[in-house]
């Protein structure tokens, strides 16, 4: 029960950063570029508080400035992306896009997929171009998908980079670290600060992701990979129940039932035979 809590918590975790952020730059008026290097600041500094207090960096190569890189490229169009995506299918589409592209990444590297693996990944896509589909209840703004799609590349490419990593807290730490002059750079180039805004921006930096990424890595050694695969389905649902009850999005019947096809066809990837 209480590793069943921890990871209850981290997901919520993971989910909030996706409210946080359509509260900060739409909700509040927080110019984007402004949220994102807020966020990487106040995330920076926590983990780097926590790797501290443990002892011991790693060394700074070209490799970790690669993976830096990719952090920035999930966290800068994430902010902007909220500016038009309700948080929930927000986090549908980042979390579909991740899982794709870490599928992909392995079917290059050498990893030949299962058939099962295969259809299960091509009815996660086909959920996600359901969801993106125009109808007359929705329509997406595409500037908006095509940011969260990027964004999605960036944090799936991060993952993979990460992947058997001997020191995860102290390599993510490293990071955000090594891009702290950028967030230096959006936060003076930044416009619209408002108290609201710069609260999400703190928690969503300093708690959600720095707290709710140590507390993830914690928690990881302790369950299987596939099991934390599955468990990260619960995001984009958290994400959609909090979205309609903090900031008073609406739940379509589409994006329940896409929902349900991107992640139970990603279940069916990532799920071993029982």
């Amino acid at each position: 029960m209480h590793l069943f809590a921890l990871i209850a918590v981290t997901m919520c975790a993971f989910a909030a950063n996706s409210v946080l952020a359509r509260a900060g730059v739409f909700t509040y008026g927080m110019e984007p570029l402004l949220f994102a290097g807020v966020r990487l600041a106040s995330g920076a500094g926590m983990l780097a508080l926590l790797v501290s207090l443990r002892g011991g960096w790693g060394r700074v190569d070209a490799s970790r400035g690669i993976t830096a890189c990719m952090l920035l490229l999930y966290l800068v169009p994430f902010s902007i992306a909220y500016l038009t995506l309700p948080s929930g299918v927000g986090a549908l589409i980042l979390f579909g896009v991740v899982q794709i592209t870490m599928f992909g990444g392995s079917y290059l590297s050498g990893t030949q997929p299962s058939l099962r693996q295969w259809g299960g990944m091509a009815v996660a896509m086909a959920g996600l171009g359901w969801l993106l589909w125009p109808t007359e209840s929705m329509t997406l703004d595409a500037v908006g998908v095509v940011f969260m799609v990027v964004s999605g590349f960036g944090w799936g490419v991060f993952s993979m980079r990460g992947r058997g990593s001997k020191d995860p807290l102290g390599d993510m730490a490293l990071s955000f670290v090594i891009c702290a002059p950028v967030a230096l750079v959006l936060i003076l180039i930044g416009s619209g600060w408002s108290l609201g805004g710069l609260v999400c921006a703190l928690v969503s930096g300093a708690v959600m992701s720095g707290l709710g990424y140590a507390l993830w890595y914690r928690v990881l050694p302790q369950v299987a990979a596939t099991t934390s695969a599955v468990a990260q389905l619960s995001v984009p649902v958290i994400a959609i129940i909090a979205g309609a009850i903090f900031l008073n999005e609406s739940i379509t019947l589409s994006v329940v039932v896409a929902s349900a096809v991107v992640l139970g066809g990603i279940a069916v990837s990532v799920r071993k035979r029982g």
